[in-house]
């Protein structure tokens, strides 16, 4: 489980530090496909590599903390932020995007794999052992295990993506981080990575957190999600619920524009754009945008809060004492 106490991170700049994670807590559950959505530049990458523990100058980590807890082997673990990174690979791994610049171009795929596996795993193997046991999760995948020879350089997107998810997944981690792995993808391949990454869930029986701006990927496959704005979650619940009665009113907007199957209608894109993370408005960073947007909501962050079983979200209208306690387009 990930659970992800009052986190806020911020780049590292020139002219001061920019706030990119503002105080945010939620949980990951085991066993679950967790979406995060959202518009490009709201902060999903940067919650990703703080969920794996990739705080690396520029980016700091300001306050709160990441608990990555579970058990195997018959074993109970837990780490935190500062310690994650020490089970990279075997209780956590990370799936970035741009498989093209991850994989070393002057390296033959057979040593980034016995580099990604820790001596202390391999019990007391060698490396040729270690190998075959590459090999023969290779073609548990559909792949030629003749790849093992071959350079990063030779292989196309997709495939070079598949490899990626091999690595990510050989050591049978609880937790799979994906960013964008579908990302500069025909839309032939797209459905072959989405398919295997849900096999493998399957398979493991691991949690999978799958960052996409396209919300269709999510509803294909995610089993609940979080929408992000500006750099803190909106809405957070099961994806059915989500999809079939948004509640904030970017979900709505999100939902709204994504084109349907029979639906002939005039599809209108979200008006504005994301505010500056450098300087966001005052209030609900939403609010400029928001067509329900009161003068309460340009002076006061609205608190994010479970407002049904399972169902959070930001938004005046369900604060306690703020506007009203009722659903939009009621």
């Amino acid at each position: 489980m990930l659970k992800v106490e009052n986190l806020s991170t911020s780049y590292k700049t020139i002219d001061g530090n920019v706030r990119v994670i503002n105080d945010l807590s939620f949980e990951i559950f085991d066993n679950e496909i967790f979406g995060i959505a959202g518009e490009s530049g709201c902060g999903k990458t940067t919650l990703l590599k703080a969920l794996y523990d990739i705080i690396d100058f520029p980016l700091e980590l300001d306050s709160g903390r990441v608990i990555l807890s579970g058990e195997k082997n018959g074993k109970p673990y837990s780490y935190q932020s500062g310690e994650i990174r020490k089970t990279w690979w075997n209780n956590i791994s990370y799936v970035p995007q741009a498989a093209q610049s991850v994989l070393n171009p002057i390296t033959r795929l057979k040593y980034q794999f016995l580099d990604s596996i820790p001596k202390e795993d391999r019990d007391n193997e060698t490396e040729e052992q270690t190998l075959e046991r590459v090999a023969e999760y290779l073609k548990e995948l559909s792949l030629d295990p003749d790849l093992l020879n071959a350079f990063p350089f030779q292989l196309s997107g997709g495939m070079r993506q598949r490899v990626i998810i091999a690595l990510a997944t050989f050591m049978s981690p609880n937790v799979v981080l994906a960013d964008e792995p579908t990302t500069a993808l025909d839309v032939v391949v797209q459905c072959g990575i989405l398919m295997l990454l849900m096999r493998l869930q399957k398979q493991f029986k691991n949690t999978l957190v799958l960052v996409s701006h396209d919300m269709g990927v999510h509803y294909q496959i995610t089993n609940r999600m979080g929408i992000m704005y500006s750099g803190s979650f909106v809405e957070l619940g099961k994806t059915d619920d989500i999809f079939n009665e948004p509640i904030h009113p970017y979900t709505k907007m999100l939902i709204g524009a994504l084109p349907r199957v029979g639906d002939k209608s005039l599809k209108v894109g979200i008006p504005g754009r994301p505010p500056s993370l450098k300087n966001p408005p005052p209030g609900c960073r939403f609010a400029p945008r928001c067509p329900n947007a009161t003068k309460a909501c340009s002076q006061e962050v609205p608190v994010f809060q479970e407002i049904l079983p399972g169902r959070f979200v930001a938004c005046h209208m369900f604060n306690n004492g703020g506007i009203k306690e009722e659903r939009h387009g009621d």
